[in-house]
């Protein structure tokens, strides 16, 4: 070590490795489907993402009409400005001889290896049930994750008809217009076609507990699949908060592997709204995600120091470990420092997102992020960022990580159980 180094005083503090938070919305157009854009670009999202103690997040590059290749050159051009370290995951809302070409081209060539299925959004993002599957093949045979935003489409928006019938067009009627119900049967649908292909499946955002019993049934029959809760659950409708301490205790007791948060900050691209029928999901999270979750988890006692590491960070899932995730000589030096008797309060006020509300407004706990260091550079410090445009990187993501282990071998034993099946039929 030589001279030229920055002394940081961790007594009584968590060192540990930077939060990897898989599913952000950076910088996304969604004017074809929601009549909006996200207020927060990939500098602004960035710096309000280290000042909460994630050092690298994981964006959705959403294309238009399909294209692949142009989606990714624009998403690569709007992180221009980064401040920290990314990668991306690639949302398929049709499938041709062109895509599924251009999604291989992604794997091999731009080291992306997970893609992304809505089943919601009917008419504009949504895949249908032949579409899935077919999607499922592919990204097994790429050795690429499968994602799916798991929501019965048709049914929530026969949901958003009733509500605009009712006059309910707030948030609430958001939520009221796809009870739990319809988030569990495209979850156990999707699981049952992802089992039938046998490949990995990444079940994103879980809200409901119907959700959350498909996924627990299907990791206890040893169908392997990942799926992450978002800490929106921490909130009901009515405001009142709720943490859902007994229900996040039981995705760690089966296992829980995959503790990613969405953040879509939406505003109306004109300072005067145009009238909607359905309610724009302004909202915020990477930079709360650290503190709510300790707040929430460890300083209640529910799980260990340990456990946050390893639910906060998704390395593994993406197959970027040891680069990311660990301190350890040759990784990347992202770095928190966390002092568990510091307090917090949450405010519009005070937060570093571009969006002027918070749903967790007022909120206060313990376990405070004081210090996060990206690529071995200091960015936050004493309630203070300290980065600089561009100096990000694109993260490259191989395929088949170890969720893919033991697929090959499991499919020969399918076929040959076939084969014997068709061997005695025939005898």
């Amino acid at each position: 070590v030589g001279d030229d180094v920055i002394v940081l005083d961790a007594s009584g503090k968590f060192v540990m490795p930077g939060g990897i938070d898989p599913h952000t919305h950076l910088a996304m157009d969604c004017m074809d489907f929601m009549s909006t854009q996200t207020v927060d670009d990939f500098f602004s999202g960035q710096a309000a993402t280290l000042a909460g103690g994630t050092s690298m997040h994981v964006d959705f590059v959403t294309p238009v009409n399909g294209n692949l290749m142009a989606a990714f050159q624009a998403y690569q051009n709007k992180a221009k400005v980064s401040c920290m370290d990314y990668g991306f995951h690639m949302v398929i809302t049709k499938l041709d001889d062109v895509v599924s070409r251009d999604m291989e081209i992604m794997v091999k060539e731009h080291c992306i290896n997970s893609f992304k299925f809505f089943m919601a959004y009917k008419g504009a993002l949504m895949a249908s049930d032949d579409l899935l599957l077919e999607g499922l093949k592919r990204c097994k045979s790429l050795g690429a994750l499968a994602m799916v935003h798991a929501e019965n489409g048709d049914v929530v928006v026969e949901g958003q008809k009733k509500m605009i019938e009712l006059g309910i067009t707030g948030p609430e009627g958001h939520a009221l217009s796809r009870p739990p119900v319809l988030e569990g049967e495209a979850t156990a649908r999707a699981i049952r076609l992802a089992s039938f292909v046998n490949t990995p499946l990444y079940v994103v955002h879980v809200m409901s507990i119907d959700a959350l019993e498909e996924v627990t049934k299907a990791r206890k029959s040893g169908f392997i699949e990942m799926f992450n809760i978002s800490q929106f659950c921490l909130l009901s409708i009515n405001d009142t908060i709720v943490v859902l301490i007994y229900y996040l205790r039981i995705l760690v007791i089966v296992g829980w592997v995959g503790l990613g948060y969405t953040s879509k900050d939406s505003a109306p691209k004109s300072p005067t709204p145009s009238p909607k029928s359905v309610m724009e999901t302004d909202n915020v999270g990477i930079e709360e995600r650290m503190h709510l979750v300790w707040d929430t988890m460890v300083e209640s006692g529910q799980i260990s120091a340990t456990d946050y590491v390893r639910l906060t960070g998704t390395e593994w899932i993406f197959n970027i470990y040891p680069r990311k995730g660990a301190i350890l000589a040759g990784s990347d030096a992202d770095i928190i420092i966390l002092n568990p008797n510091s307090s917090f309060e949450i405010s519009s006020s005070s937060h570093h997102s571009r969006i002027d509300t918070n749903i967790y407004e007022g909120w206060r706990g313990k376990g405070k992020v004081e210090v996060t260091i990206a690529g071995g550079r200091v960015v936050w410090e004493n309630d203070e960022l300290k980065v600089v445009p561009g100096s990000g990187k694109y993260i490259e993501m191989p395929p088949f990580s170890y969720l893919f282990n033991g697929i090959e071998k499991a499919d020969a034993r399918h076929l040959s159980s076939l084969r014997a099946l068709v061997k005695r039929s025939n005898s």
